[in-house]
């Protein structure tokens, strides 16, 4: 795809997220459009906010789980940024009416590095070795495409459906929690949503970030020590709405909780 192009589908990514009002999808617009050509619209995107002052604080994979892999008809990872602009504390009200258009929560695990992790090669031994702790964390995607009617290019151009995220306030070491049968609760407005445990994501969030710094690695882009990796989904995406409040309660790790307004 030609560097205009990638310019232009970046350009209305953008305003597209600006304005609140979402797009076609890229996959339909009869040009063909490869994972690396997504990855370079979502660049163009991701330097328009730069541009605005937003700073990048972290990386995520998403689409790591089957529920979220079937309720979006997308069957392999994305992976995108995270900025300064995103992040939000547990118990904090989070403007999901004025930032976002569709969005879901999920329940996920967010890697602190205290290492750069540079692919190719990461392995889960690396991963352990270059984290500092781990936490409770709610993501809250957004898709500019409209509808959610997308196919993996389209999520990879829109930097992963990346909106907004939440950190728990507890932080424990990565060896002192089995990350793989580690149980999620997810509740919704007091009432039990959902279950998941940590091998519904690749068999591990370990395998999620060695596949993140793996993948990215190709493209010559490290994972930075310092940095928050959120590791994909353990439970499926829930539709969220102002007056909302959820909870995720973490076994061996804590819990993190937010409110929408």
């Amino acid at each position: 795809m030609e560097k205009n192009m990638i310019n232009e589908l970046g350009d209305e990514l953008y305003q597209a997220m600006l304005n609140r009002e979402a797009i076609a999808p890229l996959t339909e617009r009869g040009f063909a459009i490869g994972i690396d050509d997504a990855y370079h619209i979502s660049l163009r995107m991701l330097e328009r906010r730069l541009a605005a002052g937003e700073q990048i604080i972290g990386k995520k994979i998403g689409v790591t789980s089957k529920a979220v892999q079937n309720m979006l008809g997308v069957y392999q990872p994305d992976f995108g940024y995270l900025t300064d602009a995103m992040v939000f504390n547990s118990g904090e009200a989070v403007p999901i009416s004025q930032r976002l258009m569709q969005p879901k929560a999920e329940g996920e695990i967010a890697f602190i590095l205290k290492k750069d992790l540079i692919g190719p090669g990461v392995t889960n031994a690396d991963v352990l070795a270059a984290t500092e702790c781990v936490m409770p964390c709610f993501e809250i995607v957004d898709s500019r495409i409209r509808d959610w009617k997308i196919r993996i290019e389209d999520t990879v151009a829109d930097n992963a459906s990346c909106g907004l995220f939440v950190l728990g306030d507890t932080a424990v070491s990565p060896r002192q929690v089995d990350l793989v049968t580690c149980g999620m609760l997810v509740e919704k407005n007091g009432q039990l949503l959902s279950t998941g445990a940590g091998a519904a994501a690749l068999g591990s969030p370990v395998n999620c970030v060695a596949w993140l710094a793996n993948t990215l690695g190709r493209f010559g882009i490290p994972l930075k020590a310092g940095e928050v990796i959120l590791s994909g989904s353990l439970v499926p995406l829930e539709p969220v709405k102002a007056g909302d409040f959820m909870r995720v309660e973490i076994g061996g790790i804590g819990s993190a909780s937010v409110r929408f307004t």
